[in-house]
């Protein structure tokens, strides 16, 4: 026994021992700002400068001597970026980079469901932990301004509360597994063409009311660890170096307490990223060769530059402490974080995630005379069109561009679905877009060529339909340029590829005809009233092929709701409609000219999406929270747990929903708040909560939603602030935004 007790003294002895030798910046036990304070007093200044740049394409350094490793960054829209060379954006032919390819965020936001958005960014967060990044660079919470922006695809809609909503437990999904968010692109980053040069001018209303409130929401809720600048310029100050937007707004007003990360290439100014915010630097274009230096990393403004300056007396050392000071905390809650879990690629559980995720994201906008689902008779014929149907979709983009295990296109899931029920699947191309299949080295493999007219595609497929109980037509955009896509816009708001001749010609030659449309931005449809169906199928990534087959057949009941609003023509737009959009040019020669800057006045203010479309009293082509489902939902008695609210308290409305048809499905609650007389100009009504509930055939449910009086605020520019002003509003409730039928009257008070 005595030498058990010495044996046991000797341990926690040494253990003592050891603890007392161990840095504090390397004790798990201390908090983490103490441990912080050491590690940079440790610190030479060559290596504070050195953590706060990139010293590759996606990587930057860490502290080798002090035993902080690199950190890798990826980029991650929909998955985790192939690996590419040191220096260069061409694939490292790496093996064992492919991916699960996930549904575009625009589909994760037409899901209207939270609880999904957790699950997406945990299971990206365990391929990025597989593949042995440190940070996503995602998602990505732009305002959708206008149908043309080639980017739409990567954010979440219109709507900034349901962009907040959806955006919170991404981030948390991810960051759980010690994998850094980097929410992005910060801020009023809305359209692509001339990314470089847009000075956006907007008010403050409307910035803080559309454009800032998923930002606030992913750093204040969300607790975000990092947030990417944009390309763009906002009060002539480039967003990824800019005082109101980091300083003001980001850093002192919503205290975040993370990393602000440049996009690559966005940064401009020594002075400017070490005064106004810039934390670390990647991407820059620097020539080290032209310039004397044998890397071109060393040139990177935050790099030696800085470093001159600091020795020369221009800088301070309490600008880059304090950058270094969020790095290091970025660090210990990711590569130096002892409870950081281990990785899964290409698991059953994300493919399984990745089909989900795709399932309750589909919209079915219109289903005349109930063509859908296909009804699984034995001996039915279904003839499928397009090149959407086959094209490969998870290559190119841009940043979105993935390798992938495995992608199933929509014919094949539909052809092994149908297969099941004995059904036969022909197929016939109809119109040819994009035939190339590569990006930065990655292929698709795919051969597309067809060298056939515009009329003989069309003959051929009308054909078929004649003969066929189904016509199915994948359409829509792809990831080309100018279509959805990285680096530009769409140049026009109609189907390109000369799809629409196809898409009429079909509807009038077989009266079961769908259409599916993908893409990730709304497009001109102007044979509407001669489709019988028409499905939103956007970007599915891996399972696309299977989700798409799900819903087409009955399987799965539709339960999306559009995050935008399907407006008819360019004229429902308000950017468009006061020729706000692209911009007027300083100077002569566009962005051929040197230096020259396009000013984008939001002349629109706050009135984007519906409720632009409410303010001129139009009605789109598929309003904002439209989509259908295979059975029918009765919302009734709704009503309030309180007639007045006080100033700090919150009220709870509920609803009866009755699944009144003969399918299980879904339907998602929404609640949109009007303010029934205020100071100020205000929407018709917004957004303020939604609650989606699945029911079976017959079943009700009563559904609750609750808000505070943020829900009743709007910006007051005067005072700078969030104001809610007493007074009568009512609670809007249905299933979409031109579908509110029940209404409550409720009043805000200040006793």
């Amino acid at each position: 026994m005595k030498h058990l007790l010495f044996s046991v003294l000797l341990s926690t002895m040494a253990t003592v021992g050891a603890q007392a030798q161990q840095p504090i910046y390397l004790d798990h036990t201390r908090p983490v700002e103490e441990r912080i304070n050491d590690a940079i007093s440790k610190m030479t200044l060559q290596e504070k400068i050195r953590i706060i740049h990139a010293q590759s394409k996606f990587s930057s350094a860490g502290v080798p001597r002090l035993g902080f490793p690199d950190f890798w960054t990826d980029d991650g829209p929909h998955g985790v970026r192939p690996d590419v060379l040191w220096d260069e954006w061409e694939q490292a032919g790496q093996t064992n980079d492919s991916c699960v390819a996930f549904p575009a965020l625009t589909c994760l936001a037409a899901s209207w469901n939270p609880t999904l958005s957790h699950l997406y960014g945990h299971s990206l967060g365990e391929e990025a932990l597989y593949r042995g990044k440190d940070m996503i660079l995602g998602p990505g919470v732009n305002i959708y301004r206008t149908p043309l922006n080639g980017r739409n695809f990567e954010y979440m809609g219109e709507d900034p509360f349901l962009t907040s909503t959806m955006v919170v437990p991404y981030i948390q999904g991810m960051q759980a597994l010690g994998v850094s968010a980097c929410v992005k692109h910060y801020c009023l980053n809305n359209d692509e063409e001339n990314r470089f040069n847009v000075n956006v001018k907007v008010s403050d209303r409307a910035l803080h009311e559309i454009y800032l409130p998923a930002f606030k929401a992913a750093v204040q809720q969300g607790k975000v660890w990092a947030i990417m600048g944009g390309y763009n310029i906002y009060n002539d100050e480039h967003c990824c170096h800019n005082s109101i937007t980091l300083n003001k707004i980001l850093k002192n007003g919503w205290q975040f307490d993370g990393v602000v990360v440049s996009d690559w290439g966005g940064a401009h100014d020594t002075d400017q990223a070490v005064r106004n915010g810039l934390d670390m630097e990647f991407g820059t274009w620097t020539n080290g060769l032209t310039t004397g230096a044998s890397n071109a990393y060393d040139n990177y403004y935050l790099a030696q530059p800085y470093l001159n300056g600091i020795k020369s007396g221009k800088y301070t050392m309490r600008e880059l402490d304090e950058k270094v000071r969020r790095v290091l905390r970025l660090f210990y809650r990711t590569t130096m974080n002892p409870q950081r879990q281990h990785g899964f690629l290409c698991s059953d559980a994300h493919y399984d995630a990745a089909r989900k995720i795709a399932q309750e994201g589909i919209v079915l906008l219109q289903n005349k005379n109930h063509v859908l689902p296909i009804q699984l008779k034995q001996g039915a014929r279904v003839l499928v069109v397009g090149e959407n149907a086959v094209k490969m979709m998870t290559v190119g983009g841009g940043s979105s561009s993935l390798k992938v295990q495995k992608e199933i296109s929509p014919l094949d899931g539909l052809k092994a679905r149908l297969a099941q029920a004995g059904i036969s699947v022909d197929y016939a191309r109809g119109y040819v877009g994009d035939v190339t299949g590569a990006y930065n080295g990655v292929t698709t493999g795919q051969n597309l060529a067809d060298n056939r007219s515009a009329e003989e595609l069309i003959a051929e497929a009308v054909q078929k339909a004649k003969s066929a109980d189904y016509v199915i037509v994948f359409g829509g955009l792809n990831k080309s340029d100018y279509q959805d896509c990285e680096g530009h816009d769409r140049q026009h708001y109609a189907l390109p590829y000369n799809q629409d001749a196809l898409i009429e010609a079909l509807a009038k030659a077989n009266r079961n005809t769908a259409y599916v449309n993908i893409s990730g931005n709304a497009v001109a449809m102007p044979w509407k009233d001669k489709v019988p169906a028409i499905v939103q199928g956007w970007y599915l990534g891996s399972e696309a092929g299977e989700a798409l087959a799900d819903v087409l057949c009955g399987d799965v009941s539709p339960s999306g709701k559009l995050p935008f609003t399907w407006v008819k023509d360019l004229n429902q737009v308000g950017a468009h409609a006061l020729q706000a959009y692209p911009g007027v040019w300083r100077q002569a020669g566009g962005a051929q000219t040197p230096g020259n800057i396009i000013d984008e006045e939001y002349k629109e203010g706050i009135y984007v999406g519906y409720r632009w479309t409410d303010l001129k009293r139009q009605q789109p082509l598929f309003a904002f929270g439209h989509g259908l489902s295979y059975t029918t939902f009765k919302l009734a008695n709704l009503r309030a747990d309180k007639a007045k609210m006080q100033r700090d308290g919150h009220i709870t409305f509920t609803v009866n929903v009755t699944n009144t048809g003969r399918v299980a499905g879904a339907e998602t609650v929404q609640l949109y708040i009007h303010d029934q007389k205020a100071s100020v100009d205000r929407p018709v009504k917004e957004l303020k909560g939604f609650n989606k509930v699945w029911l079976q055939p017959g079943e009700s449910k009563d559904v609750t939603i609750t808000i505070d009086n943020t829900a009743l605020s709007f910006y007051n520019e005067a005072k700078g602030a969030w104001n809610a002003e007493a007074g009568v509003f009512e609670a809007w409730v249905g299933n979409a935004s031109d579908n509110l039928k029940l209404k409550k009257q409720f009043v805000l008070v200040d006793e």
